[in-house]
């Protein structure tokens, strides 16, 4: 680690983090509950239980439909959220943050209001060998309504991502690159910054699956040179049932609305509409207000600890994890050796089904997640068709990975696994 990483990790209370989750006291089958599983969902702190419950009990009302107070309130509360996730991934105006249910509902907005607009036969789409289905699977319905291709660019035996080869699938036809910020299974992080800026060589644009990356990791799209980023609230130690979607102004204006009804008209008459302006284009029927709101506060409990202190926390917490469980008979690590991963460990034990070690694990208070993670793609092309993956979250321990650990040689006796 260099100096300000440690210093950064030095500072980290993590005991004080953890008494701000609720949960965390929990005791499932009478154990201290061990959490890692946060790469599917995030526990929450309580100031966003807190926020959103104070929007359900003091001042709840649909939003943007009412000039009495609690209306009006809801509409503070709301944009209030929207410039601080501007300011938090360094968007240029609120009005390029758009409201979503979630990372999955944003890439489909990109993938049908910008893909069914502007793809022509014959266009490529570029993605990666290691994507969640969610940026997967509608950019293939998207290419076999419109003729269009998929390429990918391909993984190395490691894990990472083959940059070498991106001229051999980065070609002039290629229109659009859709790559995750950080593999949900591997924890590879692509160098962002680098594919986007060959992305504009050839007149491409680029979305980003940040549903992983941006809890971990200081996201500014204008740095980057990104043209839509994607990620939910749920993971980001807020509500689930919102989500983000930034848009460049210049695409989002040129896009047709994906859903249609109220809040998203300018005007309506019997043969056709207007659309209202941004961000109202793309945020049709009534908001997850409540949710929305208590984002905010998740945004600001990140951006309170800040992410030199999380990174750190995260880069020495997945060393230490992978050094452990390297220690163990017969277990597998997918993925690059730290520290050029993210906090998501997902292994195979041999012997052991990933169903069985996560049913016995939970048994010790471990909460791990089991199957293809939504990536049954990646998964053939790893040879197995399944993992178990342990993710971390900023209130996760070096107690939690022992306790992990413990509970694995647990099942490996359990199953009289040699």
């Amino acid at each position: 680690m260099n100096n300000v990483v440690q210093t950064a990790f030095d500072a980290y209370d993590v005991e004080s983090i953890r008494a701000d989750f609720p949960i965390l006291a929990e005791r499932p089958y009478g154990k201290p509950l061990v959490y890692l599983d946060s790469a599917a969902s995030a526990q929450k702190p309580r100031r966003v239980i807190e926020k959103e419950r104070e929007c359900y009990e003091r001042y709840y009302a649909n939003a943007y439909r009412g000039d009495y107070q609690f209306g009006m309130h809801v509409d503070e509360e709301l944009e209030a959220t929207r410039a601080r996730v501007r300011d938090f991934i360094g968007a240029a105006e609120a009005e390029e943050i758009l409201f979503t249910a979630g990372t999955t509902m944003s890439l489909n907005l990109v993938a049908q209001a910008w893909g069914r607009k502007f793809l022509a036969r014959g266009d490529e789409i570029l993605l990666t060998q290691m994507e969640h289905h969610a940026n997967l699977v509608p950019w293939q319905q998207v290419a076999n309504e419109k003729g269009a291709i998929l390429r990918f660019i391909p993984l190395r035996p490691n894990g990472l991502l083959d940059i070498e080869r991106l001229d051999d699938v980065l070609t002039s036809r290629t229109r659009m690159i859709a790559i995750t910020g950080m593999s949900n299974v591997l924890g590879t992080v692509p160098p962002i910054q680098e594919i986007a800026r060959r992305a504009k060589q050839h007149g491409a644009l680029v979305t980003v699956d940040g549903a992983q990356s941006v809890p971990h990791q200081a996201t500014n799209v204008r740095e980057l040179g990104i043209d839509f980023l994607a990620f939910s609230g749920h993971k980001l130690y807020g509500p689930t049932g919102v989500g983000v979607l930034y848009g460049r102004r210049e695409f989002l204006e040129a896009m047709d609305p994906f859903l249609c009804g109220g809040h998203m008209i300018g005007e309506v008459f019997w043969d056709h509409s207007t659309w209202a302006e941004l961000p109202a284009k793309f945020e049709a029927g009534t908001l997850p207000i409540a949710q929305a709101i208590a984002l905010g506060a998740a945004v600001e409990f990140v951006s309170e600890i800040g992410f030199p202190a999380i990174c750190a926390h995260d880069a020495e917490l997945t060393a230490y994890a992978c050094l452990r469980l390297s220690e163990v008979p017969g277990l597998t690590i997918f993925g690059p050796e730290p520290p050029q991963r993210g906090p998501i460990i997902s292994f195979s034990l041999k012997g052991i089904h990933p169903q069985d070690l996560a049913n016995l694990v939970d048994r010790k208070g471990v909460a791990v997640r089991h199957g293809h993670h939504c990536t049954m793609p990646l998964h053939t092309l790893l040879g197995v068709p399944a993992t178990t993956r342990a993710s971390f979250g900023v209130y996760s321990s070096r107690g939690d990975v022992d306790v992990l650990v413990e509970a694995i040689e647990f099942a490996r006796k359990k199953l009289r696994v040699a």
